[in-house]
C-alpha cells in the first residue's frame, strides 16, 4: 500500500468517529514518571563503582618502584600523549619575557607568556624577590575555576608570601579562566579533540610542564626544591603535575580531587572533562597517582564544610590511605600529611590553608632556618588590581577548538570498501565505542486501554546494568513497529507519535542512557565518568537501542521493524546502534527515519558542541567514520532523513546513487 494512502486512511481511523485522540493525552502517557527517582545517577554510579579496580598491594619497595615506572610511562603515552598530541610533547615553544612592576617591599613581579604548545599561549607572572643570592626554592601556583584567574586575591597573597621568603613564585593562568575566558579554552571543548583521536588533556599537562621547564631554566631556581600548590582546579593540576612529572619535590593540592570510587558516589566530586580523561581510570586512579608522589614530601589539604566539592570527610581518607602504604615502604610516612581545614571550612585557599602550606615549606625546604617565618606577612595592600597584572597576548591564540578545527579537516583518514570490508569495519567501529550486546528483560509497570488503543510503559532491564524507560502505544491490527528516541526525551515525541499510530504503527518510545527520565543528574559530567573508566557513553546508548530494537521485533511478529530518531545526538546513536546490527533478516532492521541529523562528525566541531552531548565526543571516532560511511554500513534497506538542508543533499547525493545500486534506497526529505 502506498505510504501517503496508508496514512490517510489511518489518520480517518484515527479520527474515529469523530472523536479526535487528542495530543495532550499522548503528552500526558509520554510524561508519566515509569523510573524511581534519581534511577540514572544510581545506575550509572552502580556501573562505574563495578569497574573501579583497588589500590594494589605491594610487598617490597622494588616491586612498587616497576609499578610506578611503568604507570608513569603509560599515562603519560596512552592518556596525556595519546594520538596526534605525540608532537606537541617534542615541539619547539618559547617564552617571552614582557615588562616588570613594582611589587611591594622586597619584590617586584615580572610579566611573561610562554607558549604550552605552538602557538597557545599562556599569561603568567612571576613574583621575584628583589635580591637573589644562590639557588632558592622554585614554586608554581596553579588555579581553579576562578573567573579571577591569576589575580584571585588569595593567590596573589600566597605568591607574594614566598617572595618576600626569598622564593620564586610563578603565577600561571588557568586555561578557562582569567585572561584565558573564550569560549574556545572552556574545559567541555576540549573533547572535540578526543573526537579526532588527540588528548583533550595533552594541552592541560604542556601548560604545567613548560611552566615547570621555564621555572627551572632560572639561574637561581634550586631544581631540589620545587614546589606546586592550588586550590580545587589546581589542586588537580596538582597531583597531575606532581605525581607524574618528577622534578616536583613538594606538592599542596588544596580541595582539587579525589579517587574515582567517590566520584561516582558523590555527583558534586565528578569534576569536569580534564578530570576526567578518556580511560584514565584504566592505568590509574586519583588514589594511584596520589601514592606515586611517594616518597616526595605531600600535604593533601581539604575543607570541612565544602560547598563545593571534595569534602574532607570522605575525600581526604580515600587518596592519604592508598598513599600513606607506599610512603611506608620508603620509611618516609611522615613526608605525607594532610590538613584539615575549619575556619571556615568552605572551598578556600586562605590564611590558615596558606600557613599550613607555609609550615611544609618550612620543615621541608629550610628544615635547619629557625627563623624562618610559618606564619603569613600581612600585605594585603599589595594586591594588585586585575588590569594591572594583564598579559598582553597575541591576538590569535590557539584554543581546543581551534586546534580540532584544524585537526578535522582531513579527518576521517580511512576509507572503508564498502561492502567488501562491511565486516571488518562493523569490528572496528564496535572496538571504538566499545559496544555490548545486551540481553533484556522487560517488566510492565501500567497501563491504560483507550478507545483508540492500548498504552503500555515498560522498565527495560539491559545488561543487568540499565533501566530504560518506555512507553507502546498499540493501535487494533498494527502493521509495524516504530522504535523511537528524541533528544528531548520521550515527553517531546507527541506528534511524531500520533503521526505514526495514525498509520498504523506500533510506537515504542524510549529515554536512553543520558536523556529525558534516563539523565544522570544532578551533575552534567556525570556521563564523563563512563569514558574515563573505559567505556563510552555512545556505545552503552547504541547497545541499548539494539536490544531495545530486538525487543520490538518479538513484540510484533508481522509488519516492518523501524528505527527513528529526533535530533542530532539520538540519529548519531541510531545510525550508530545500524551500523552495528547485522543479524539473520529476520531479526534484521526494516527502517531507518533520522529528523535533524548531522551531515558529518565534523560538524559537532564547526558548531562549537562541548561535552554536554558526551556521545558525540567518541575517542576516535571521526579519525576512521563520519556519517556518509557508517550510514553505508547499515543493514537497513530503507533510509529516510528529514529535515535534511542543502549540505545534507550535496553530502549525501552520491551515497543516494551507492544505496541504490546496492538494492537500498535513502531518501532526503525537506
Amino acid at each position: 500500500m502506498d505510504a501517503r494512502l496508508a496514512c490517510i486512511i489511518g489518520c480517518l481511523w484515527f479520527i474515529g468517529g469523530n472523536r479526535i485522540f487528542a495530543d495532550d493525552e499522548i503528552v500526558r502517557q509520554l510524561s508519566q514518571e515509569i523510573l524511581p527517582a534519581e534511577t540514572g545517577f544510581k545506575e550509572l554510579s552502580a556501573y562505574c563503582l563495578a569497574k573501579i579496580p583497588p589500590m594494589p598491594m605491594f610487598a617490597n619497595l622494588a616491586d612498587w618502584q616497576r609499578h610506578a615506572a611503568k604507570t608513569r610511562q603509560r599515562v603519560l603515552e596512552e592518556i596525556v600523549f595519546r594520538g596526534e598530541t605525540r608532537v606537541w610533547r617534542g615541539a619547539t615553544t618559547e617564552v617571552e619575557w614582557l615588562e616588570s612592576i613594582v611589587g611591594g617591599p622586597g619584590y617586584r613581579i615580572r610579566k611573561l607568556r610562554y607558549e604550552a604548545l605552538p602557538g597557545w599561549w599562556i599569561p603568567a607572572l612571576l613574583y621575584e624577590p628583589d635580591h637573589l643570592s644562590g639557588r632558592v626554592p622554585a614554586t608554581l601556583h596553579v588555579n581553579g575555576h576562578d573567573s579571577d584567574g591569576k589575580a584571585a586575591p588569595y593567590k596573589q597573597i600566597r605568591c607574594i608570601n614566598l617572595a618576600k621568603r626569598g622564593m620564586l613564585a610563578l603565577n600561571v593562568e588557568f586555561i578557562g579562566m582569567g585572561q584565558l575566558t573564550d569560549s574556545g579554552y572552556s574545559h567541555h571543548r576540549m573533547n572535540q579533540l578526543d573526537l579526532c583521536g588527540a588528548s583533550g588533556l595533552a594541552p592541560f599537562y604542556l601548560a604545567l610542564s613548560r611552566a615547570l621547564d621555564l621555572l627551572l631554566e632560572l639561574p637561581n631556581a634550586d631544581p631540589q626544591r620545587v614546589a606546586v600548590a592550588g586550590l580545587s582546579g589546581g589542586g588537580w593540576q596538582t597531583i597531575l603535575i606532581s605525581a607524574l612529572d618528577e622534578r616536583v619535590t613538594l606538592a599542596n593540592p588544596v580541595a582539587g580531587y579525589t579517587g574515582f570510587r567517590d566520584r561516582a558516589l558523590y555527583a558534586c566530586d565528578v569534576g569536569d572533562s580534564e578530570q576526567n580523561p578518556t580511560d584514565l581510570g584504566l592505568i590509574a586512579d586519583y588514589t594511584m597517582l596520589t601514592a606515586l608522589r611517594a616518597p616526595q614530601p605531600t600535604l593533601l589539604t581539604y575543607n570541612a564544610k565544602e560547598n563545593c566539592c571534595f569534602n574532607a570527610s570522605w575525600a581526604l581518607p580515600t587518596v592519604r590511605d592508598a598513599a600513606l602504604p607506599i610512603y611506608r615502604l620508603y620509611g618516609k610516612e611522615s613526608a605525607l600529611r594532610w590538613h584539615v581545614n575549619e575556619d571556615p571550612g568552605t572551598h578556600n585557599f586562605l590564611r590558615d590553608n596558606r600557613e599550613a602550606f607555609y609550615r611544609m615549606l618550612g620543615d621541608f625546604f629550610y628544615p635547619e632556618d629557625g627563623k624562618f617565618a610559618r606564619t603569613e606577612i600581612p600585605c594585603e595592600n599589595e594586591v594588585k588590581k586585575t588590569d594591572e597584572l594583564r598579559v598582553a597576548l597575541p591576538e590569535s591564540n590557539e584554543n581546543f577548538h581551534t586546534l580540532a578545527l584544524r585537526l578535522s579537516r582531513n579527518l576521517p583518514r580511512r576509507t572503508w570498501r564498502l561492502p567488501e570490508e562491511s565486516s571488518r569495519a562493523r569490528q572496528r567501529l564496535g572496538e571504538l565505542v566499545r559496544a555490548g550486546d545486551y540481553d533484556l528483560v522487560a517488566e510492565t509497570v501500567g497501563q491504560d486501554r483507550l478507545p483508540e488503543m492500548m498504552i503500555r510503559r515498560w522498565r527495560l532491564r539491559m545488561a543487568k546494568s540499565w533501566t530504560v524507560p518506555a512507553v507502546e502505544f498499540e493501535p487494533p491490527a498494527s502493521r509495524g513497529v516504530i522504535v523511537i528516541v528524541a533528544d528531548g526525551g520521550r515527553k517531546s515525541l507527541a506528534s511524531e507519535v500520533r503521526r505514526y499510530v495514525a498509520a498504523g504503527q506500533r510506537v515504542i518510545a524510549l529515554d536512553l542512557f543520558d536523556f529525558g527520565e534516563s539523565k544522570a543528574l544532578p551533575h552534567v559530567n556525570c556521563p564523563l565518568l563512563v569514558s574515563a573508566l573505559g567505556d563510552r557513553p555512545l556505545g552503552i546508548e547504541a547497545a541499548q537501542l539494539g536490544a531495545a530494537v530486538r525487543w520490538a521485533r518479538q513484540r510484533q511478529a508481522e509488519g516492518t521493524v523501524t528505527l527513528a530518531a529526533v535530533g542530532q545526538r539520538t540519529s548519531l546513536i541510531a545510525i550508530v546502534a545500524a551500523a552495528l546490527h547485522h543479524g539473520p533478516p529476520e531479526d534484521g532492521l526494516d527502517r531507518l527515519e533520522l529528523s535533524l541529523p548531522l551531515a558529518t562528525l565534523r560538524q559537532i566541531i564547526e558548531e562549537d558542541r562541548g561535552a554536554e552531548w558526551p556521545e558525540m565526543f567518541c575517542f576516535g571516532l571521526l579519525e576512521e567514520f563520519d556519517i556518509k560511511p557508517l550510514l553505508a554500513l547499515t543493514s537497513a534497506p530503507e533510509i529516510t532523513i528529514r529535515a535534511a538542508d542543502q549540505r545534507m543533499r550535496e553530502a549525501f547525493s552520491d551515497l543516494a546513487q551507492h544505496c541504490r545500486a546496492s538494492g537500498k534506497s535513502l531518501e532526503l526529505e525537506d
